[in-house]
């Protein structure tokens, strides 16, 4: 009895970067459908009074498809995740807003950390060559503390952070729950930011009076911020707990 051929080389290669080729094609749609120009502060404020009313009317399909563009937004590294983030406690509160941002985000970061691993696998960190050696080391003595810190101080792309891991054989079972716990804090700072936006943008309203730069400092602004402040806080406090856990860089 004959045992089948291989698949040649070069189909495997080509069929390995499908993921990546994927990711691409559809970034190249957003920039395409001319979605760069939608996701800015100017437009949610001009479309506030019919996006309000569309979550009212269909406010799970609408919960849906916002979690479903975050998805992908993520997945693609399609420079919109801040400002989707502030929509999404804009337009659905910070808390739940928050929530599915959270949930969106790890699941649009873990796709491309699939889709990357896949593609490129070792031959990412072989291309970076050495100055990754320091980091390649905290991830092997600890992926989990050391994503969650990474996760937590903004030192690095978002984007960058979704796909470095996949440099050092993190598995997924490690890197979707550090994931998750590494950006919720700094993910519901930004919902309760983009919930205080809708009270300037009312108030401007009712007086006839365009936005300025002054009245975005409003008290859930301001709180907003000192939670952000709180979140870069939360990586030397850590690292100082757990000194041989955390990376020292």
């Amino acid at each position: 009895m004959t045992t089948p051929d291989p698949a040649p080389p070069r189909k495997n290669r080509l069929l390995r970067f499908a993921p990546v080729a994927a990711i691409l094609a559809a970034l190249g749609a957003m920039y395409a459908a001319g979605l760069q120009d939608i996701f800015n502060l100017d437009w949610l404020a001009a479309q506030r009074d019919t996006l309000r009313a569309l979550i009212a009317d269909h406010y799970a399909l609408s919960l849906i498809s916002f979690a479903l563009i975050y998805v992908l937004a993520v997945a693609t590294a399609f420079p919109a995740a801040s400002m989707l983030t502030i929509s999404g406690g804009f337009l659905f509160g910070w808390l739940v807003g928050g929530s599915v941002v959270v949930i969106s985000a790890t699941c649009g970061a873990s796709l491309l950390f699939l889709a990357a691993r896949t593609s490129f696998g070792a031959g990412l960190r072989a291309i970076a060559g050495p100055r990754v050696n320091r980091l390649a080391e905290a991830f092997e003595n600890n992926a989990f503390s050391t994503l969650i810190v990474l996760r937590l101080a903004p030192v690095f792309p978002f984007f960058a952070m979704n796909i470095a891991p996949a440099l050092f054989r993190v598995p997924l079972s490690t890197y979707v729950p550090a994931t998750l716990i590494g950006i919720a804090p700094g993910t519901f700072a930004f919902a309760y930011l983009g919930s205080g936006i809708d009270s300037v943008l009312a108030s401007a309203e009712a007086a006839g009076q365009s936005v300025q730069i002054g009245d975005l400092v409003t008290p859930e602004l301001t709180i907003a911020f000192g939670a952000l402040a709180l979140v870069a806080a939360i990586p030397p406090v850590i690292r100082k707990l757990y000194p041989k856990r955390t990376p020292k860089a």
